[in-house]
């Protein structure tokens, strides 16, 4: 594993923060037509549907889906089943910008993760760089006025995304623990496809669960439900999840969590894109901030 940042590697990890952005505001768009744990069977049971045929290898008999199963099992649960089903619980109740405020913690739970879990050695340049990267998410959820954070509320959502967000920092160390590297290279889709059998039996099992303790869970079909969950399936699932783990194997979870606060950014600059709004100052200043703790950080792990 390399931590050096090339220009391919950039690219693998902010592909799924810019997916990710948009699966935030997708998420909170439909909360009132689909419950959220059924919203994350369906995004992927959809993704598991478009990538089987390309990956029907893994389902004979002697695959690693049967000889890891325990690995992958877990990893579906982690990555899958777990972390996506609370990311879209949390958006029932909370805001798209309290959700991706704590988020923007993830650097500081890889570094933690890492440290007690796995037993690396944190460095000063690594947290100097998690506390630049979140003064930039700062200014982009301020609108560069620190008086705005003060009105911030946080509500039960909250706590369940900071719980998911713990969930996959350690989903993503384990991706690098117990994996050979050039399995990822050489046959992502079956290690991405592996975990997706698992997650989807994970998160069918959750959502069962859901319509049995929510006494008013519904669905209300419609044409743009379909492109939420066309968008969701292969998007924010099939590729965000092939070029995180494509980027973890390559910089370790550490560097990669910083890539994570990208997410608040390009939200702010979509709204600008596709809701009319300028661009303003604090738009650059959080870009370098949180560009300054991503190379900061680096520096750590050269």
């Amino acid at each position: 594993m390399s931590h050096k940042l090339t220009p391919t590697t950039v690219l693998l990890l902010v592909i799924p923060p810019l997916l990710w952005a948009g699966n935030a505001v997708v998420g909170r768009a439909v909360h009132d037509v689909v419950p959220p744990v059924t919203l994350n069977f369906l995004r992927w049971a959809i993704a598991l549907v478009i990538l089987a045929p390309f990956g029907r290898v893994i389902f004979r008999k002697g695959s690693g889906l049967w000889k890891h199963r325990k690995r992958y099992a877990l990893l579906g649960l982690l990555g899958i089943g777990l972390y996506n089903s609370m990311q879209y619980m949390a958006l029932h109740t909370s805001t798209a910008v309290n959700v991706t405020l704590v988020g923007a913690s993830m650097p500081v739970w890889m570094l933690v993760i890492g440290a007690l879990v796995f037993g690396t050695r944190v460095k000063t340049w690594q947290i100097a760089g998690a506390v630049l990267s979140l003064v930039g998410v700062l200014v982009v959820l301020s609108h560069g006025e620190w008086s705005q954070l003060m009105s911030l509320r946080f509500v039960p959502g909250d706590v369940i995304q900071l719980i998911a967000t713990i969930i996959w920092a350690l989903y993503s160390w384990l991706l690098i623990k117990g994996h050979d590297p050039a399995e990822i290279r050489s046959n992502w889709v079956g290690v991405l496809l592996a975990q997706l059998v698992y997650g989807v039996a994970w998160s069918g099992a959750m959502a069962g669960g859901e319509w049995l303790v929510v006494d008013d869970a519904h669905i209300t079909w419609s044409w743009g439900l379909g492109v939420a969950l066309i968008y969701v399936a292969i998007g924010p699932a099939i590729v965000a999840l092939r070029c995180w783990g494509a980027g973890v194997q390559r910089v370790g979870p550490t560097l990669a969590g910083f890539f994570a606060n990208l997410s608040p950014l390009f939200a702010a600059l979509m709204s600008v894109a596709f809701l009319g709004e300028s661009p303003q100052f604090y738009h650059a200043l959080a870009f370098v901030l949180i560009v300054g703790g991503i190379v900061v950080s680096s520096r750590s792990s050269a």
